[in-house]
């Protein structure tokens, strides 16, 4: 079965318990461009975690793409702003990015999820080691202990067939890509690759590969 009509399945079934991660990510742009096909009102959730500590081109990024897409972005945030957050813990990115990750993260997206039945992503299993045994179609459980259905339509693509459906589609894209970048998280966590076969080893300076949101349940 082809993505799309993965898609057209699974959101024709849950309907208004449906919600999308997106990072803005080129994959999570493909995954956007076939839901606001599939879904004319445009009424899925887009939910985007705003940690404070994005680049500014994905600001921008977002900005610019609600603008001419008009999608549903919900803004998914944590309970403290960047500024009041580095008083109470200081630059915890440096000093413990496990931590940053759950508190600005993980904590704020699972308390978000519990609200649906079904969790799309823009996971592919060659983005990394960590996602290499993905399925399409998994369920998982939410710390709160409330099981879920979560899609990876992208499971099975490359690299290649992401890009090569965007520019057949003529789908915009972060311009961070141009630089070099090839997996995109936040700032002062992102690197360029030091691996030209492992697009995440740019993220943590190399410390781990994920910020938890997907190895939860593996825990």
């Amino acid at each position: 079965m082809e993505v799309k009509e993965i898609l057209k399945e699974h959101i024709e079934k849950f309907g208004e318990k449906a919600c999308f991660t997106c990072s803005f990510q080129v994959e999570d742009v493909v995954i956007l461009h076939m839901l606001l096909d599939i879904d004319i009102k445009r009424d899925i959730p887009v939910l985007f975690i705003d940690t404070g500590y994005h680049f500014d081109e994905v600001y921008e990024f977002v900005d610019k793409l609600l603008n001419e897409w008009n999608f549903n972005l919900k803004i998914v945030k944590p309970d403290l702003e960047v500024e009041e957050f580095e008083k109470r813990y200081g630059k915890l990115y440096k000093s413990n990015p496990d931590l940053c990750c759950k508190l600005r993260k993980v904590e704020p997206l699972f308390n978000e999820l519990k609200n649906y039945d079904l969790w799309i992503t823009g996971l592919r299993r060659e983005q990394s080691p960590t996602r290499a045994n993905i399925e399409i179609v998994e369920r998982v459980t939410l710390p709160g202990g409330k099981e879920i259905v979560k899609l990876n339509p992208l499971a099975y693509w490359t690299w290649k067939e992401v890009w090569n459906y965007t520019v057949r589609k003529g789908l915009p894209y972060l311009s961070l890509y141009d630089e070099g970048y090839t997996s995109i998280g936040c700032k002062p966590c992102t690197a360029l690759p030091v691996k030209k076969d492992d697009p995440r080893s740019g993220r943590w300076g190399g410390k781990k590969l994920e910020c938890g949101i997907h190895t939860f349940y593996k825990e």
